[in-house]
């Protein structure tokens, strides 16, 4: 944090040595204590709460990534089925309507057979009638 080695802090501790007095300089040096622990503490929190905002930006980036690959492929597949979807309603089209082509065939030779019907068998000949 600061750049202040060994020797200039024993400098520091004379000068408040001297300035503050021996009676009060414990009692200043535990404030401090305690005031520079809240100071790291509040830093650490500040930090703390910038690496999760951090973490979380990117969480949302991913997500909204994630959502467009997803929005993509479901668009791909629900393209996929409704061609799909499509082509097996125009084979069922076709298929019904050749059903019903077949059913008629047949349906249209009865019908023309029943019109036009095979000339009756020639009634037997009938037999002359015995005289007794």
């Amino acid at each position: 944090m600061f750049d202040i080695g060994f020797s200039e802090m024993v400098v520091i501790g004379l000068v408040a040595l001297i300035v503050i007095g021996p009676e009060r300089l414990p009692r200043v040096a535990r404030t401090l204590g305690h005031l520079v622990g809240r100071l790291q503490r509040y830093v650490a929190d500040v930090k703390a709460d910038i690496n999760r905002e951090v973490e979380l930006d990117e969480l949302r980036k991913m997500k909204d990534n994630q959502q467009q690959a997803a929005t993509g492929f479901e668009s791909s597949v629900q393209s996929e089925i409704n061609a799909v979807q499509g082509d097996l309603n125009k084979a069922g089209s076709e298929l019904n309507s050749a059903a019903a082509a077949a059913a008629a065939a047949p349906a249209t030779a009865a019908a023309g057979a029943a019109a036009d019907p095979a000339p009756a068998a020639a009634e037997p000949p009938k037999l002359p009638e015995k005289t007794a």
